[in-house]
């Protein structure tokens, strides 16, 4: 049956101001937009005094990991409520694809962040992880292949350079997944293996993205003034340092730069905003495709080992307790987090592990009191309990001051870099973080409404490709959002639940309303996005001017 939505206030994700009209659904596309469409042989839902938007697209999440559970609407359902309907995945090195099927090492994919708990299987390539969720996971899903994966799926975490053979190997996965789809790839050189890898690696991933015309989104060495990631505590900032390093990759090419989560961890970071944005919008005025993206929080959901340098993570379990190597590791944390403006009492457990739940919501600093210890053995108690595993929830990585001014940068894009834990304390991005930008908007501290909702859609499907996504026009996909200005206005956000948002349709089919989900349509509204047709012929050393 058509679904006719009449009298809707329309933002179309052009970044065009509103528009009174309707929109004619057509089994999963948009038949039809404009005033007064013919209701015969259509269900008709009356939308007068409601906005309708493209439905809303996260541009940087890691739901490829949940896109395969066996039972995966729990994982979504947060998302949904506060108007989210497609995904772009993979992010920061870390896919749930990209790897041989027979690799020794794929317990290790996912860097401790992830792992292959009740899923429907293991998908090592990227066109059966595509055929694996497409009609059988909520939302729709786009997925980059991350180069730690790839590097953990031919040589493990071992932090040295790749063989000539390893590399190749690498990059025929990398490769492999772009002519299958993937709408990018994606580093993490904060992460393993990831921050093992050497320049010459890292460009050779660059250069894939420049042949097929696809972003490489990068999640940075480093995010705060002071870092494990670098030897000198004085001097540059380190996040600066990491984003020269980036300028170094993409300069001279046409690269499609995305700087993950532009965020600023502690206090003395914050500062470094001003210089940040400048180098982010040089590297645009020299031809490099350059682009960040953000989320509406002042903190933000880490691995526990965050803080750790890339030295003492690549120790064995004995080497880490020797006394020489702790008693460096305890000076260089103490120094970094006074250089930081940051602190123990910062870092709040999210999770440690089975049996350990009393100390989820506690900061590593109340739980050092509790111990009788110092900060830093407590934190590295933590840590070991973990298996190097656990999460935290750290901040301030941000501030509303900053979220206003980022949010209204036109090379921003909007995400939640959320995901739904099973156990211990979660993000607050999954539950309300697109309203938030939405509210900020109508209250005059963001972007204007109509680019703040294109921000979340048609900017987003343009980035990563994603044909016939992010639009309020005939023949897209029937992916909307209808959200209520006032009740957005008014609504009191970080309560654990989203608001604001009426109902969202997935390729046509309506699934929520008033916040109650069809758990029937959700088992196969979502689609996998391959990402459209790449343009050949680009060279990743080739200079343009």
């Amino acid at each position: 049956m058509n679904i006719l939505l009449q009298n809707a206030n329309v933002y179309d994700g052009t970044g065009a101001d509103a528009r009174q009209a309707d929109v004619l659904i057509a089994d999963d596309r948009i038949a039809a937009v404009g005033p007064n469409l013919p209701a015969e042989g259509a269900q008709v839902i009356d939308l007068r005094g409601l906005s309708l938007a493209p439905g809303f697209i996260d541009a940087h999440s890691h739901n490829d990991w949940m896109a395969i559970k066996r039972e995966p609407l729990p994982w979504f359902a947060p998302f949904i409520r506060q108007g989210i309907t497609s995904f772009v995945t993979g992010n920061c090195g870390l896919s749930a694809t990209g790897f041989a099927q027979d690799s020794p090492h794929a317990d290790l994919v996912g860097g401790g962040l992830f792992r292959f708990d009740d899923t429907t299987g293991r998908y090592g390539d990227m066109a059966s992880f595509f055929d694996a969720i497409d009609r059988h996971t909520p939302c729709n899903i786009a997925a980059m292949m991350g180069h730690n994966s790839a590097r953990a799926g031919v040589a493990g975490n071992e932090a040295r350079p790749l063989t000539g053979d390893e590399l190749t190997r690498m990059l025929a996965v990398l490769e492999r997944g772009l002519r299958e789809g993937a709408c990018g790839l994606s580093l993490g050189l904060m992460y393993e293996p990831g921050l093992y890898a050497p320049r010459e690696e890292l460009k050779a991933v660059a250069d894939l993205c420049v042949k097929y015309d696809r972003p490489m989104a990068v999640h940075p060495r480093a995010c705060s003034k002071v870092s494990m990631a670098y030897p000198q505590l004085l001097g540059r900032p380190h996040l600066l340092r990491a984003l020269d390093e980036l300028h170094d990759l993409a300069w001279g090419t046409r690269l499609k730069l995305q700087y993950s989560h532009a965020i600023f961890v502690g206090r003395r970071s914050l500062p470094c905003k001003d210089e940040l944005l400048r180098i982010l919008e040089g590297m645009r005025a020299e031809g490099i495709d350059a682009m960040f993206d953000i989320y509406n929080e002042t903190l933000g959901t880490t691995v526990i080992t965050v803080v750790m340098p890339p030295w003492y993570m690549a120790l064995d379990a004995g080497q880490k307790r020797q006394p020489l190597n702790m008693l460096r590791f305890r000076v260089m944390a103490r120094a970094s987090i006074m250089l930081l403006g940051f602190d123990f009492g910062d870092m709040t457990i999210a999770y440690i592990g089975p049996g350990h739940e009393s100390y989820e919501g506690k900061t590593v600093a109340q739980i050092a009191r509790e111990m009788g210890v110092a900060d830093v053995e407590a934190y590295l108690r933590l840590c070991e309990l973990s298996n190097f595993h656990g999460r935290i929830n750290m901040g301030p990585y941000s501030t509303p001051e900053i979220i206003t001014e980022l949010s209204r940068h036109d090379q921003a894009l909007y995400m939640t870099d959320g995901w739904v834990e099973a156990h211990g304390v979660q993000n607050p991005a999954i539950y309300d973080c697109f309203p938030k930008f939405l509210r900020d908007a109508l209250l005059g501290r963001g972007d204007t409404l109509p680019r703040a909702v294109r921000k979340m859609t048609g900017a987003t499907a343009d980035r990563f490709s994603l044909k016939d996504r992010g639009y309020i026009r005939p023949g897209c996909f029937a992916d909307l959002t209808v959200f209520d200005e006032r009740a957005l206005r008014d609504g009191q956000p970080d309560q654990g639940r989203a608001f604001g948002i009426e109902r969202v349709f997935i390729n046509g089919r309506q699934v929520m309303q008033s916040g109650a989900l069809d758990e029937a349509a959700l088992t196969t509204s979502g689609r996998a996005m391959r990402a459209g047709k790449a343009r050949l012929g680009a060279s990743g050393g080739q200079k343009f001017r």
